[in-house]
């Protein structure tokens, strides 16, 4: 889902892409959302402290936001070590052909693939960028060459391999 985002006065509004409208947010509601953002399991008492309401005003905003779709989705933040991950890439993918057919089933492939933890269709010089994450490097050269190398779409793969994260604030 795409957003603009426009400074309005005291309030914030967002403009959504994918319904074409406007959702104005309060201060209150900005405050509500970052709160959410450093923690989202914190109860509604505890999230109505930190934002100055009280938890009933509180918990209609918040169900305000998750249902003009502001608020999508609640998600753990999980060790990747403990499922097993142990190299994580993120790939550049170019098609070879840029017809809607293409990229519907690219598209379809990505999303069966379970080393494919994020998939987003880019603008420059290649149309994906993928979040790949697997066992290890044989698991990967095993994905790059058998599963996305012999898809007849893709006609170039850039791999850029994450020696670190230094910061990372995906949910």
């Amino acid at each position: 889902m795409a957003w603009i985002v426009h400074d309005i006065v005291a309030n914030f509004a967002i403009f959504n892409l994918s319904t074409q409208q406007m959702i104005d947010l309060t201060a209150i509601d900005r405050r509500i959302l970052h709160a959410l953002e450093q923690d989202a399991r914190q109860s509604n008492v505890a999230l109505a402290e930190k934002v100055g309401l009280s938890p009933s005003a509180c918990l209609r905003r918040v169900q305000a936001l998750e249902a003009r779709d502001v608020i999508r989705g609640y998600r753990a933040v999980l060790d990747e070590s403990t499922r097993g991950i142990g190299f994580v890439a993120y790939m550049s993918v170019g098609l070879s052909s840029h017809t809607k057919a293409a990229q519907e089933a690219f598209e379809r492939a990505m999303k069966a693939a379970p080393e494919v933890r994020e998939c987003h269709n880019i603008t420059g010089v290649v149309e994906y960028l993928l979040r790949v994450e697997v066992a290890d490097l044989p698991t990967y050269k095993a994905f790059h060459t058998d599963k996305l190398g012999a898809l007849p779409q893709v006609s170039k793969i850039t791999t850029f391999v994450v020696m670190g994260s230094p910061k990372d604030e995906r949910a």
